[in-house]
């Protein structure tokens, strides 16, 4: 690959012109500017977005962390953001974390070395200790996170309300044994913890009785959904209801429900979360939580270019609201 050396060298002039060059120096002849494109043309050179960067202490690359992008609530609300990036003249950087601490370390190194202008967070393992500490080199957002507490900014929506009005509408169908699934560790602070506290003070208002095998961590999948299925169905004692934390892994247990004659939601009702377009399709359409994402792709890369431009910007939270979506499944 051709340097910049090789260049000067082709074009008879020094590096320094050169350098000038590519920075757009205005006092250069048209002649040693016409030596050096040709030198460049002649070479392939490719000037370094990179090194051009380091030169102007300015990134144009924002750092995107996402638990799984199979997860289709990733999925769009990573298009939504990259769009809307790119029309603001920046680039994304995306790295799928699997709930791993050190993948969000590896983004807050890129930042720390100046190649982020900033670094949105969708899925948070580091403690927040850390990653304010690491503010001090850009800013660092977490969207669809909510961090009592903490000095970082943050764009999210109404988890705990719209979880927790869930719970009150199985209860108001009459379930009272409830079974549930998170993506998360059940640690506090941790992936989906909102909702579980959600959750928790759900089980004290209605009254509701849950047992230890029917708390189900760590799903993801449609194939978690159907193993998670399977486990209930060979239970003597099982749920009314599972409140499943997104539809993805409610799919899963409709299908094996489907698969060995459950009538849903006769013999087990089934709430999702997310309102992903397939789960209006499905044999027996699923009742879900809907969530705003591409408003809150769209309010988070906002909120991220003030950030990085040192103005202020007010998130319109009335657009960030969860909606109950009622189907067949409850």
């Amino acid at each position: 690959m051709a340097t910049i050396k090789d260049v000067a060298r082709k074009a008879g002039v020094s590096v320094t012109t050169v350098s000038r060059y590519l920075n757009h120096h205005p006092y250069i002849s048209e002649e040693k500017k016409e030596a050096i494109r040709d030198a460049m043309e002649e070479l392939h050179y490719v000037q370094s977005s990179v090194a051009t960067q380091l030169r102007s202490k300015k990134s144009n690359f924002i750092g995107l962390v996402v638990s799984r992008l199979s997860n289709p609530f990733f999925t769009e609300l990573v298009d939504t953001i990259e769009h809307e990036a790119r029309k603001a003249g920046y680039f994304l950087i995306v790295m799928q974390s699997y709930d791993d601490k050190e993948v969000e370390a590896n983004m807050l190194k890129l930042l720390q070395q100046g190649l982020l202008a900033g670094l949105i967070l969708c899925a948070i393992e580091t403690d927040l200790k850390t990653l304010e500490s690491y503010s001090q080199y850009g800013p660092i957002l977490l969207c669809n996170h909510e961090a009592k507490g903490s000095n970082l900014p943050q764009v999210y929506t109404n988890q705990s309300t719209g979880t927790y009005e869930a719970f009150a509408y199985l209860a108001n169908k009459g379930y009272r044994k409830i079974a549930y699934s998170t993506g998360g560790s059940l640690e506090r602070q941790g992936h989906g913890d909102l909702r579980t506290q959600a959750f928790e003070q759900a089980i004290r208002d209605f009254n509701f009785i849950v047992k230890g095998e029917w708390i189900f961590p760590s799903t993801h999948t449609i194939a978690d959904g159907q193993e998670l299925a399977y486990k209930l169905l060979e239970m003597p004692n099982r749920p009314e209801a599972i409140f499943s934390n997104s539809d993805e892994v409610a799919i899963g247990i409709l299908s094996v429900c489907q698969e060995q004659g459950i009538e849903v939601p006769k013999d087990l009702a089934i709430m999702g979360f997310d309102n992903q377009t397939y789960s209006a399709l499905v044999q027996t359409p699923l009742t879900t939580i809907e969530q705003p994402i591409s408003c809150l792709g769209q309010e988070a890369l906002n909120k991220m270019l003030a950030l990085i431009d040192g103005k202020d910007y007010q998130v319109k939270q009335d657009k960030l609201k969860l909606r109950l979506v009622e189907r067949a499944s409850t």
